[in-house]
């Protein structure tokens, strides 16, 4: 597309596409498949100039490139931008808050003072009727404190008052419902679904089917861990699926056939086959809208004290008006207190500082479900670290096959995957990679294959049973043994890597060495950790010993603990929880399930099973663990302002009623001034809280 230079300094470009319009979905498709381009930082496109600023760290001219390769109908062939995106919702809020403010200034200006007045009794028919709603069902509420200043103005003839009393009341529930309405939207986006491809049955066998593909009346196959992509009905098999996604039940659901899933659940237990009915996935993010809006997760303890505070002041309030007039006999500092009330202020500006650092978390690439969960990281004094996939990268690579009893490496490389393909786990992932590198295809010749969670997978292949995990799996449950006259050869087995037992028939067959390589940065995050305020970094691994203690000793935790089982972990976070402290689980696996549902906070690794990514609260990307710093500051930092804007309401209210009661200020600009005060403190809640260290940053660079 043909695009024209406006701006053009070292790692930025602003340009103006030459079309005649841009849509909404335009921008959109345009936005992300400029992100999508390699070294690009950010992207801003203008739909209303068709202007996009993009920020780069790669060579002009491959921008150029890409920016001349471009036209809507290609890139939205891409499929890059997601169905839901926030541009719409901003939009007509913006169109919505500029249209009441334009309103109110061509009604002040240009319309007579009856016709202005007139209008005031038509708008405060909404406030009184709420008011009288809240009484009729005995509640003194905010609702009550509004349509009685509305009412007490109208009685006076001040309309003027009146006027700008529902005007700055209006701002302030557009910025409310703009604020939350964003908050879910971008935290129902982050919950999206994360899934590419399905085990397909077709005729008889299992086919790796890209999920789009997939149609209605075909046949997938859900194992334990995994995602369900699409919505149907199971016909074989049974599984627990946990539905907390949707409809925030905490226990998992039993599906036998017949029994309908959702796109967006996962198994906990069990395998199952499913008949997909739609393809469709708007169904999902729609019913993840409706959860979000209707949990209590949204709920931190700071905002269920704010509520509380909110309406408690109520009678306060309505007393104090009394008193003013029973001692000062005075209609015009009655008002002056009837005019300033704590609750509005309160009730928008803590929910406002909530959602807007949960909106604020999601462009740090944490998706965090809940602000109980911000305030839980704020204050905790424990983490606790799983050690594959978390500490270390979800990518590692078999170093080395060891071979026994007589068995060819290729062959055990081959079964290994074979059963290591179905089951969402980084070891299994680079079993299967290494085989496919080796150029090794394993068709499926096993029969029913059985997960046991945080042990390994057990199948039969030609009459023999064949299992494949940990060494507490395969010699200590199952009994294998090692060959007669190889225990030499086991025994000298690599101590750096990570090992899965192979057995054929109760026999060990091969183990296959895992190197998993410690992130770069786990050290310096971790130090990180400690600094920030965590006095006990924790790691717990199913690994053996002698290599968890060596990855331990070079990250710098406080403990490590290591051949655990799930409910070992889960246990270990009861015990400290039982002890007064507050604990957060950092986890990325199957087997870390138990432990991030204990934990006070669980954290997901993006990149892990979908059933951990599902139980936690909190999801950080994978690519950096100084995500986890981050959060700490922007949860520490929340609950600052949170605290700030407590006194901030107090104080500043409290002197304008003392004012008011003193004869200073008129009841019109004590309205004023705390209804402008409500706006602002709302509007500075809804600014980056790590907005000076990220202008740092970028000014560093």
């Amino acid at each position: 597309m043909k695009c024209t230079i406006l701006h053009d300094t070292a790692g930025r470009l602003r340009v103006h596409l030459c079309c005649k319009r841009m849509t909404l979905r335009q921008a959109d498709v345009l936005e992300y498949y400029l992100l999508a381009v390699d070294g690009v930082r950010s992207v801003k496109v203008y739909d209303r100039t068709r202007d996009a600023v993009v920020v780069y760290d790669a060579e002009r001219e491959r921008m150029i490139r890409a920016l001349a390769r471009f036209s809507f109908e290609k890139a939205e062939k891409l499929d890059l931008a997601p169905e839901h995106t926030s541009r719409t919702l901003n939009r007509e809020f913006e169109d919505k808050l500029a249209l009441t403010v334009m309103r109110r200034c061509a009604s002040n200006l240009f319309l007579p003072a009856p016709v202005t007045s007139a209008l005031a009794v038509i708008r405060s028919a909404k406030y009184i009727k709420e008011g009288l709603l809240a009484l009729w069902h005995r509640k003194l509420s905010v609702a009550v404190l509004d349509a009685t200043a509305v009412t007490v103005s109208m009685v006076r003839g001040d309309f003027a008052t009146a006027g700008s009393v529902m005007f700055m009341l209006r701002l302030g529930e557009i910025l409310e419902e703009w604020t939350h309405k964003k908050s879910v939207a971008d935290l129902a986006s982050a919950m999206s679904l994360r899934v590419e491809n399905v085990w397909q049955q077709v005729d008889g066998t299992e086919v790796l089917t890209k999920v789009t593909a997939v149609k209605p009346g075909d046949r997938i196959v859900i194992r334990t861990g995994g995602m369900i992509p699409l919505d149907g009905r199971v016909i074989e098999g049974e599984a627990m699926v946990n539905q907390s996604s949707l409809t925030g039940e905490s226990m998992p659901v039993a599906k036998r056939p017949g029994s309908p899933v959702y796109a967006g659940t996962v198994a906990e237990e069990g395998e199952c086959v499913v008949c997909v009915e739609k393809v469709s996935g708007s169904g999902r993010y729609d019913r993840v809208v409706r959860m979000i809006e209707e949990s209590e997760k949204l709920k931190s303890t700071a905002e269920d004290k704010a509520s509380r505070m909110a309406d408690r002041l109520v009678p306060y309030t309505l007393g104090g008006t009394a008193v003013t007039y029973l001692l000062t006999r005075d209609v015009t500092k009655m008002l002056a207190v009837l005019m300033v009330d704590f609750s509005c202020a309160l009730k928008l500006a803590i929910p406002v500082a909530v959602l807007s650092a949960m909106r604020e978390s999601s462009g740090h690439h944490i998706s965090v479900k809940g602000g109980r969960f911000l305030e839980a990281v704020a204050k905790a004094d424990t983490i606790v670290f799983d050690k594959t996939g978390t500490l270390t990268y979800a990518t590692p690579k078999v170093a080395q096959i060891v071979p026994f009893g007589g068995h060819r490496e290729a062959d055990m490389l081959r079964l290994a995957a074979c059963l290591e393909e179905h089951y969402p786990h980084s070891m299994a992932n680079a079993v299967v990679e290494e085989a496919k590198r080796r150029g090794l295809t394993h068709e499926e010749y096993h029969s029913q294959v059985q997960y046991v969670v945080a042990h390994g997978i057990s199948s039969m292949v030609e009459n023999k049973k064949v299992i494949i995990g940990s060494a507490h799996f395969v010699f200590e449950d199952e009994g294998c043994c090692i060959p007669e006259g190889e225990q030499e050869k086991y025994d000298a087995l690599p101590a750096a890597y990570s090992h899965l037992y192979l057995c054929i028939d109760g026999e060990l067959a091969a183990v296959i060495c895992i190197h998993d390589p410690l992130r770069r940065e786990a050290k310096d995050a971790v130090k990180a950790l400690h600094e920030s305020g965590f006095t006990n970094v924790v790691m717990m691994t199913g690994d053996n010993r002698r290599t968890a203690e060596s990855v331990a000793a070079e990250v710098g935790v406080d403990a490590v603990y290591a051949e655990v089982l799930p409910e070992d972990k889960a246990a270990f976070i009861r015990q400290e929880k039982e002890k007064g402290h507050t604990v957060i689980m950092v986890g990325d696996g199957v087997n870390d399930s138990p432990a991030l549902s204990e934990a006070d906070a669980g954290i997901a690794i993006s990149t892990g099973a979908a059933i951990a990514r599902e139980i936690a609260d909190i999801t950080v990307a994978s690519e950096d663990l100084f995500e986890l710093v981050t959060l700490r500051k922007l949860s520490e930092a929340l609950m600052a302002r949170i605290h700030g804007s407590y006194r901030f309401i107090v104080a500043f209210n409290l002197s304008l009623i003392t004012l008011g009661v003193a004869g200073v200020l008129p009841p019109a600009i004590s309205a004023l001034l705390h209804n402008t005060s409500t706006l602002g403190i709302g509007l500075k809640n809804m600014t980056d809280l790590l907005e000076d260290e990220n202008t740092q940053k970028r000014n560093a660079r």
